[in-house]
């Protein structure tokens, strides 16, 4: 404990730039990236909003994934763009917490989202007839507010344990954002207890949504066989195909990093992992609900063709 360096001392971010050969190359990708994320899921939800035909349960969950994944990136991506910029990578102790609590916050929120979504699926499919009364905006509230705040204990359980940790020595946060199992690996104190909860809590948080998940897609995966229109089992199976294909990404990721043994980590492979689900995901949703969604599609083919029309009346 002799090197003990303080409980409110900055820590260094040390990020993946410095591992790059052509770091500024990177960081101008990584800066189109972002703004393709932000811009993708701004039209996502502006598409949603004011085109009426889109006004289901289904759309607005999935506006409110494009809110989460837009805040989900702005978390990370920002603060190391500018620590590449401006050559200063230290992130003070308060800021490294609120980032820990916004990031834990928005995973945890985005994973009962996708539960939502699934189960959303699963009444317009096997139980059409009832369901206007089943997912009506009330309910549609109700569970978009749980999922905020299941995301949001998240957030409260593990950054204040995580940050009061004694560190000693080295400060330096082999990440380029302050993630808990980073964080906590600069700690001079025994934290298996901590890693332990985190790790029990984390298979509660993953396996009650994709129970919900692997229930909801086995009743319409049994309802679609049965359905006699080959034009209805189509459009039941591209709009659920979508939604698994952001499950398992993101689902993937987070098992990687909260659920296997540390023996399987290296900084290197946490940091890969990271950027696929910080930076790679908030970009690939709106793409994946808008490619493969007819709907959406539409919604956007109008919205183009509105333009012309805005300017001949500005004229």
């Amino acid at each position: 404990m002799n090197n003990y360096t303080g409980q409110f001392s900055d820590f260094t971010l040390l990020g993946f730039f410095s591992q790059s050969k052509h770091p500024t190359l990177l960081a101008g990708v990584i800066f189109v990236v972002f703004l393709m994320a932000l811009s993708g899921n701004a039209l996502l939800i502006l598409l949603i909003l004011f085109d009426t035909h889109l006004h289901t349960p289904m759309y607005f969950f999935i506006s409110q994934l494009s809110l989460m994944d837009m805040m989900y990136i702005s978390v990370t991506v920002p603060k190391m763009l500018m620590d590449q910029v401006l050559g200063n990578h230290r992130i003070s102790a308060a800021a490294c917490g609120m980032q820990m609590f916004l990031y834990l916050t928005l995973a945890g929120s985005e994973f009962f989202l996708l539960a939502s979504m699934s189960y959303d699926r699963y009444v317009a499919i096997c139980h059409p007839l009832r369901y206007p009364v089943l997912m009506n905006y009330r309910v549609c509230l109700l569970l978009l507010s749980v999922c905020w705040l299941l995301g949001s204990l998240d957030g409260f359980m593990f950054t204040p344990f995580a940050m009061t940790f004694p560190f000693c020595g080295s400060r330096e946060i082999h990440h380029f954002f302050c993630e808990v199992p980073a964080v906590t690996k600069l700690s001079c104190s025994d934290t298996w207890l901590y890693e332990t909860f985190m790790y029990v809590c984390c298979v509660l948080m993953l396996l009650i949504p994709v129970t919900v998940i692997s229930g909801s897609y086995s009743s319409i995966l049994l309802t679609v066989l049965r359905m006699n229109s080959a034009e209805g089992r189509k459009k039941a199976l591209a709009t659920c195909s979508s939604h698994m294909t952001v499950v398992i990404l993101f689902y993937g990721a987070a098992i990687y990093t909260y659920m296997l043994p540390a023996s399987l980590h290296t900084s290197e492979k946490d940091m890969v992992v990271s950027v696929f689900y910080t930076i790679l995901t908030p970009l690939l949703n709106p793409l994946i609900y808008s490619l493969r969604n007819k709907n959406v599609t539409e919604a956007m083919k109008k919205f183009l063709g509105m333009k012309p029309l805005l300017r001949e009346t500005l004229k």
